[in-house]
C-alpha cells in the first residue's frame, strides 16, 4: 500500500510540473514598448519592443497600424559591408517569435518602421498601436515616446 501511495504522489508531483513547464499554457506579451521622440520635419520614426512567446507553439508578427502613420511596416537593419548599415523590410514581412522565445524589436535591429508620420512624436506623450499575429490576433499596446539617445 505504501509503493502505491508513494507511486501515486511521484505521478501527480511529475504530472504537476509538466503542467508548468510552458506546454502551451502561457500567454503571448508584449512590454517596454516605446518610440523615439522625432520633430514634425522627420518624415519617419520607429517603435521598438520586446514579444515574450510562453503559449507553446510558435507565432509571428504579421504587422503593425499607427494611425499617425501613413504606412507602417516591420524592418530591420542589416550589415551592407564596409561598416556601412542599411534598412529594410522583414523578409517576408513578418517576425517569427518562436515558442518559449523572446523576441527584442530594438535600435540598430528588428521595429515597426512609421512611414510619412503626420505630426512630431513628443516625449512622454503615449502612442496607441495595433500588432496583428498569426495566431493571437490583434493587440492593442501603447508605445512610449521617449528621448532619442542611441542606447535607450
Amino acid at each position: 500500500m505504501k509503493r502505491l501511495m508513494m507511486l501515486v504522489l511521484f505521478t501527480a508531483v511529475a504530472l504537476g510540473a509538466a503542467a508548468c513547464s510552458g506546454g502551451g499554457s502561457g500567454a503571448l506579451e508584449v512590454q517596454d514598448v516605446w518610440g523615439r521622440n522625432a520633430p514634425a520635419a522627420a518624415p519617419n520614426a520607429a517603435f521598438y519592443m520586446t514579444i515574450v512567446n510562453n503559449t507553446g507553439e510558435d507565432e509571428q508578427l504579421l504587422g503593425a497600424s499607427v494611425d499617425l502613420c501613413g504606412a507602417t511596416e516591420l524592418h530591420e537593419m542589416y550589415d551592407k559591408g564596409n561598416d556601412v548599415m542599411g534598412m529594410r523590410p522583414v523578409p517576408g514581412g513578418v517576425i517569427d517569435i518562436p515558442a518559449g522565445e523572446t523576441v527584442e524589436l530594438k535600435v540598430g535591429g528588428l521595429h515597426v518602421m512609421c512611414i510619412d508620420k503626420d505630426r512630431a512624436l513628443e516625449i512622454g506623450e503615449e502612442i496607441p498601436i495595433k500588432l496583428t499575429f498569426a495566431n493571437a490576433g490583434d493587440r492593442q499596446v501603447t508605445a512610449e515616446i521617449r528621448e532619442g539617445a542611441m542606447g535607450n
